[in-house]
């Protein structure tokens, strides 16, 4: 059974970074989307960013692009999203997530296109 488990948030102040992770256990997830969402608090859930199964052309939220880069080590069946220039805006419970199916040339930006979802991993950037 596909797991994800998501780590690395924390609490940083305004222009600060932070790298999550997010491995995947119980099935090779290297021909699918992988994505990254969060849920700022009292909103709805998010896209972030997704990546290919080949890594290639990641895809990032008009509110994050230049401040946020997803990579995926294929080998190590992860997925990563570093963080630069935290505001306070980035706050929220980020999650990672695959896609129930495999895409070619391109990952949708959608949620409901992920079927997997992890824990998720709780990101607080103060002033």
């Amino acid at each position: 059974q596909l797991r994800l488990e998501e780590s690395g948030g924390g609490s940083v102040q305004t222009g600060g970074s932070l790298r999550l992770s997010c491995k995947a256990s119980g099935y090779v997830v290297s021909s699918k989307c992988m994505g990254w969402f969060r849920q700022p608090p009292g909103k709805e859930r998010e896209g972030v960013a997704v990546i290919r199964a080949g890594g290639v052309s990641p895809d990032y939220a008009d509110s994050v692009k230049g401040r946020f880069t997803i990579d995926r080590d294929n080998a190590k069946n992860t997925v990563y999203l570093q963080m630069n220039s935290l505001k306070p805006e980035d706050t929220g419970l980020y999650y990672c997530a695959t896609s129930a199916i495999v895409y070619s040339g391109y990952c949708p930006f959608n949620s409901r296109n992920y079927h997997v979802w992890g824990q998720g991993t709780q990101v607080t950037v103060s002033l």
